[in-house]
């Protein structure tokens, strides 16, 4: 019987959807209601396109121009980037996207289909060739001083060579 000094917390339940009907504004049958647009940008990898009128144009305290030319000039600028970048992408985005699936799905089959069996084959056949080079290394004292790397040095020097 004296002072709480807990605070509780207070939360009201309700069901999906009698919320959703009660937040829902109410339009005819004929009315379509659009989801909010997904981000197209989830992972920012063009946050530094992200430019406003305010990073571009600065008024320092000294020298201000009038409100309205402020105003205006700010408006001009959002509005025509605004319809540039729209004008620009309803010409291009499709051409771009062509290009470029293209592009990749070529850079793919490329890697895919010849670059990875090549590789893999170089490296099924490593181990015999540096089994043959070590053998060199050993019994040639010029290939030995010139072309196998001491013990202190890195393994990918020369990868050829056994550390003796």
């Amino acid at each position: 019987m004296g002072v709480e000094k807990d605070k509780s917390d207070t939360s009201i339940i309700m069901d999906d959807d009698e919320f959703n009907r009660s937040m829902e504004p109410i339009l005819s049958e004929k009315g379509k209601v659009y989801a909010a647009t997904a981000d197209r940008d989830p992972h920012d990898i063009n946050a530094h396109l992200k430019v406003g009128f305010e990073d571009v144009i600065a008024e320092p305290l000294s020298s201000h121009s009038f409100d309205r030319v402020w105003i205006g000039s700010h408006a001009a600028f959002e509005l025509v980037k605004f319809l540039f970048y729209r004008v620009l992408t309803t010409l291009l985005a499709v051409p771009m996207a062509f290009l470029l699936g293209l592009l990749f799905g070529l850079l793919s089959c490329i890697r895919i289909w010849i670059v990875m069996p090549v590789l893999q084959s170089f490296l099924m056949l490593l181990p015999s060739v540096q089994v043959v080079w070590r053998i060199k290394c050993s019994s040639s004292p010029k290939i030995k001083t010139f072309f196998c790397p001491p013990a202190h040095f890195s393994p990918y020097a020369f990868f050829f060579c056994k550390w003796r």
